[in-house]
C-alpha cells in the first residue's frame, strides 16, 4: 500500500521524464515539452486515463508488468527504474529475488578480511555470510569452528534465541535478544514474499517463548551501534564500540565491525586474543 505522498513523488517523476522525453515526430504546435500523456501511454502500452491519474497522484493500482513497460518507454537508468518500484510499492519483475545463499558481495568480503577486529556480514536473512577470525574469536558459539551451526545456516536471529552459549555470551541477554528481533523486524516487510523469511520465523516462534513473546510485541527498531559487552568464555570481559554499514550495490547484506573499545590493537592470532577492560560500572 503506497502513501499519498508517495503517490504525488511517483507522479512528479514519471511526468517530469515523460516531458525530458523526444517526441518521435517533430513539427505542428505542442503546449508541452517532451511527450504528450497519450503519446507515452501509447508507448507503453497503457491506458491514457490510467496515464493520467498516476501523474495526477491518485490511488491506482499498478501492476508489475505495467511499470515495467513505463519504465521502459520512459527508458530510465537501473537507478531512476529502482526509484519508480520503490515509489510505487512494487517488486521488479526484472531483478530476480537476491538468495541469501549466495556470497556475499565482494565489497563487505574485502572489508572483513582487511579489518585487524571482529567483523561479520549479514544476508537479508541474517545468516551470516562472511567473518574473519576475529569474529570466529568472539563468537565461537555461532562463527567458531566447533559451533553447532554449520554451513550457510548460521542465522544471527537462531544462535541469540535457540543457542544456550550466547546467554552465556551475552550480559543482559533478555532485552538485548528483543532489541536483536525488533532491529530485524525493521527488514522484515522487506523479505515477506521470501518463503525461507517465513520459515524462519514460524520456526522460532515454535523454539523459543522469548522470541514469540517479542514478535507478538511488534516492536520495530533501527540498527543501532554502540557499546557492546561480551563475557567471552575464555578470555572474559571484552568491550567493543559497534557499527553497520550497508553497501550501495547490495543495500540488502550488512558489514557489522566491533571496535575495541580501548583503541588498541586487536589481533587475536598473535598469542591469543587480548582481554580488554570493561566500561566503568559494569560488572
Amino acid at each position: 500500500m503506497t502513501t499519498t505522498e508517495q503517490r504525488r513523488l511517483l507522479g512528479e517523476f514519471i511526468r517530469a521524464h515523460r516531458e525530458r522525453m523526444r517526441p518521435e515526430t517533430l513539427g505542428g504546435r505542442r503546449r508541452t515539452p517532451g511527450l504528450r500523456r497519450e503519446e507515452l501511454a501509447a508507448r507503453a502500452g497503457i491506458g491514457a486515463t490510467w496515464q493520467a491519474w498516476i501523474e495526477q497522484g491518485r490511488d491506482v493500482n499498478a501492476s508489475p508488468a505495467a511499470l515495467a513497460r513505463l519504465a521502459a518507454a520512459l527508458e530510465l537508468t537501473r537507478a531512476e527504474r529502482a526509484y519508480l518500484f520503490e515509489l510505487a510499492g512494487r517488486r521488479d519483475p526484472e531483478v530476480p529475488e537476491p538468495d541469501p545463499a549466495n556470497d556475499a558481495p565482494a565489497s563487505i568480503r574485502a572489508m572483513v578480511g582487511v579489518l585487524p577486529y571482529p567483523a561479520y556480514g549479514l544476508d537479508r536473512l541474517w545468516n551470516a555470510c562472511c567473518w574473519n577470525p576475529e569474529a570466529a574469536w568472539l563468537f565461537s558459539g555461532w562463527l567458531g569452528p566447533s559451533s553447532g551451526m554449520g554451513g550457510r545456516q548460521r542465522n544471527l536471529l537462531r544462535f541469540v534465541f535457540d543457542d544456550r552459549s550466547a546467554r552465556e555470551l551475552i550480559p543482559d541477554w533478555e532485552r538485548r535478544a528483543v532489541r536483536v528481533l525488533a532491529e530485524f523486524r525493521a527488514d522484515y516487510g522487506r523479505t515477506l514474499n521470501d518463503p525461507r523469511t517465513r520459515a524462519l520465523v514460524d520456526r522460532l516462534r515454535r523454539e523459543s517463548p522469548l522470541f514469540a513473546r517479542a514478535w507478538e510485541a511488534q516492536s520495530v527498531a533501527g540498527r543501532e551501534g554502540g557499546l557492546r559487552v561480551f563475557h567471552h568464555p575464555v578470555d572474559g570481559p571484552v568491550g567493543f564500540e559497534q557499527y553497520t554499514f550497508s553497501p550501495a550495490d547490495r543495500p540488502d547484506y550488512k558489514l557489522v565491525t566491533l571496535v575495541p573499545i580501548d583503541g588498541q590493537g586487536f589481533h587475536p592470532q598473535e598469542a591469543g586474543p587480548r582481554r580488554l577492560a570493561p566500561p566503568a560500572g559494569w560488572s
